[in-house]
């Protein structure tokens, strides 16, 4: 393991371990020691990391409050509060989401479905603006406390720095701020289509964010909304075991992807 303080490759193991079990190092040039976790984001933490990632995904993933979790690991032993468990979310969901994001660059399909749903935000309606692909996979999501074409304008400009290509065709619910926004941004040669019929699909996958967002009865502030939402997304992305519309995939398949991509999370979660 390479020193944090000097990146020097010249460091030794010793016996002594940290109070949670984790391996301290010395570094024969700077002289200095460390531990597995210093110089991550997961220093100074008083639990461990697979607690706090645990936590993390659960808030992300399962319709569980923030005292529900701190229940749920009382019993396991691990005595923390909700406002931790606040904290914790606000620390490491943008860091999760941010890996996830540029894990999927580039893997969008050329055919977008976008619309914008309601977020309630400290009493207020917001517009959360999203789109997905021709096979249902997430391009990107985006909250807004207004909905007209700067804010349409700014989606797109976001959905392209993740995806990395434009589509060759968008279809909208025919919102007025939609053309202008398309055609700036995204550019004139992008075919937009106008049929609330056939932005079907966009407003049945607007359940997976309404599902999870009615059991918190609204945010506190956008930041947090913003930064909730934006996470949640990726998760579920991630977690999504179909690859096309309808597609039919198996008890078993599902496990044993789900297995696989919690390893995989895991390993995201301790790269960041």
């Amino acid at each position: 393991m390479n020193c944090p303080h000097c990146a020097s490759p010249t460091t030794k193991e010793q016996r002594k371990k940290t109070t949670l079990g984790y391996s301290t190092f010395s570094c024969m040039r700077c002289h200095r020691t460390f531990n597995e976790r210093t110089g991550t984001p997961f220093n100074y933490l008083e639990y461990p990391t697979d607690i706090v990632l645990l936590v993390v995904l659960w808030r992300l993933r399962y319709k569980l409050s923030l005292r529900d979790l701190a229940e749920i690991f009382l019993e396991r032993g691990f005595v923390f509060t909700h406002e931790t468990v606040r904290e914790w979310e606000a620390r490491f969901a943008p860091l999760l989401a941010e890996r996830l994001r540029t894990k999927r660059r580039g893997q969008a399909g050329r055919s977008w479905y976008v619309d914008e749903t309601y977020v309630k935000v400290h009493g207020k309606w917001c517009y959360l603006y999203r789109a997905i692909d021709a096979d249902g996979n997430l391009v990107d999501s985006r909250l807004s406390e207004k909905r007209d074409m700067e804010a349409a304008q700014r989606f797109f400009q976001q959905a392209l720095q993740t995806i990395g290509h434009a589509p060759e065709q968008v279809t909208t619910d025919g919102h007025g701020s939609y053309p202008r926004a398309i055609r700036e941004t995204l550019g004139s040669d992008v075919l937009h289509r106008c049929n609330p019929y056939l932005n079907n699909r966009l407003e049945q996958d607007h359940r997976g964010i309404k599902q999870r967002y009615y059991p918190m009865r609204g945010f506190g502030n956008v930041e947090s909304a913003s930064r909730f939402c934006r996470a949640f997304e990726e998760v579920r992305q991630f977690f999504r075991f179909r690859t096309t519309m309808n597609q039919s995939v198996s008890l078993a398949h599902q496990r044993m992807m789900f297995c696989q991509r919690w390893v995989a999370l895991q390993g995201m979660f301790l790269a960041a």
